[in-house]
């Protein structure tokens, strides 16, 4: 059969670091070991039963059979809006300053193509979401790589960043509650992005995906609360982890206007919007009872407990995260994170992800997800202190 050559834009993207990690723990379960999955990042809990019945009930409603209007429907935006109101007091204007998404990693690729050129320098952290890569490869741009270092509480150094990237960047990718450190940022540090931004006329993307995720009572700030954040960039939010709806691929981008416009323009010529009883029912997640959200913060904050407590009791020195549902941790001396992840899968049957994945200032760590529940993080890290390999 005849083989047809790719694109160039299709050969600049980048490989799927972790699809070959997910061929080795299926061929492990094919040969009918039990394999504990602490690599994966997809919430392991059903969407709350109130928004399910939601969309049950607009399924059968007609008018969502037909085409959505291309832009959402505002009743979406408008609870978009809302949210953003009640949960930080921002001011969103559905109309202008909030465009509905195919799920975020759709804005986080559309972005880049919406806003870089061919030349044109996105500043990236690293570690950092493998699919920012992803976006700026399709547009022919550059990459200068932020390093987040734990000395710095894994926050970028904009000092760093050189005058010649500064000139050509047009773009800023952000993660607080961060993938996959686990470490967050404060108003102080968004407010050094927005002068950043400013000064440098970059447009800065934070991707909030796992705001509402957060331990011992203490609630993220949203980029959008810091005077002049809408002026100077955009905010990603996604219902998949807040709402245990990863698979409905919903979600939003809030902020400066003439970003959003941009992304209305793509997302125009790519789809018609989305099915209108998902979107009916993500209305009402944002809008409804957020009791299964705090539910989920004790859930989550109950499995770091219980593997913070395991991973102390067999010598593994990792720091708590602040946020999200990853923990990362340092690899055993000597080790790369391939190595060390290679073993625990080979030895312990314990998949983790190594931190090479997320850029090269991740080597030297592996991510854990707290998508298990307490028993079987229990029984994973049971299975790591067999190896004795921080003693």
């Amino acid at each position: 059969m005849k083989t047809f050559q790719a694109s160039k834009a299709i050969q600049r993207l980048p490989d799927q670091y972790f699809a070959k990690l997910e061929k080795s723990i299926l061929a492990l379960k094919d040969k009918g070991h039990d394999v504990i999955n602490l690599a994966q990042g997809s919430p392991d809990q059903p969407t709350p039963k109130h928004i399910i019945e939601s969309l049950q009930e607009a399924a059968e409603e007609p008018r969502y059979h037909k085409y959505s209007p291309f832009q959402g429907f505002r009743f979406l935006k408008e609870a978009a809006a809302e949210y953003y109101k009640q949960h930080y007091d921002v001011d969103l204007d559905p109309d202008e300053e909030v465009c509905v998404l195919f799920g975020g990693k759709g804005g986080l690729v559309e972005v880049s193509e919406c806003l870089l050129d061919e030349g044109d320098v996105a500043l990236v952290p690293d570690p950092g979401y493998p699919d920012y890569w992803s976006g700026v490869a399709l547009a022919n741009a550059k990459m200068e790589m932020m390093p987040l270092r734990a000395e710095n509480d894994f926050l970028p150094r904009y000092n760093e960043i050189s005058e010649e990237a500064k000139e050509k960047a047009k773009l800023l990718f952000l993660n607080y509650p961060n993938n996959p450190t686990g470490a967050v940022a404060d108003q102080s540090f968004f407010e050094e992005t927005v002068d950043f931004a400013h000064a440098n006329d970059i447009c800065a993307v934070h991707d909030f995906a796992y705001g509402a995720i957060s331990f011992e009572g203490k609630q993220h700030d949203s980029f959008l609360q810091v005077p002049g954040a809408k002026e100077t960039g955009i905010e990603i939010y996604t219902l998949s982890k807040t709402y245990n709806m990863a698979g409905w691929r919903v979600g939003f981008a809030a902020g400066n206007r003439s970003v959003i416009r941009m992304l209305n323009t793509i997302q125009d010529h790519m789809y018609v919007s989305l099915f209108g009883a998902v979107q009916k029912a993500a209305a009402d997640a944002l809008t409804g009872s957020q009791a299964n959200v705090d539910h989920l913060i004790d859930m989550y904050e109950g499995r770091r407990n219980v593997l913070m407590e395991k991973a102390r009791e067999i010598g593994w020195n990792g720091e708590a995260p602040k946020g999200s549902f990853f923990a990362w941790f340092p690899c055993p001396e000597g080790m790369t994170s391939d190595t060390f992840a290679n073993k625990l899968l080979e030895e312990a049957h314990v998949a983790v992800a190594p931190g090479r994945g997320f850029g090269e200032y991740g080597e030297g760590y592996v991510r854990l997800g707290l998508v298990n529940d307490e028993a079987t993080i229990a029984k994973a890290l049971d299975r790591i202190a067999k190896l004795n390999l921080f003693r």
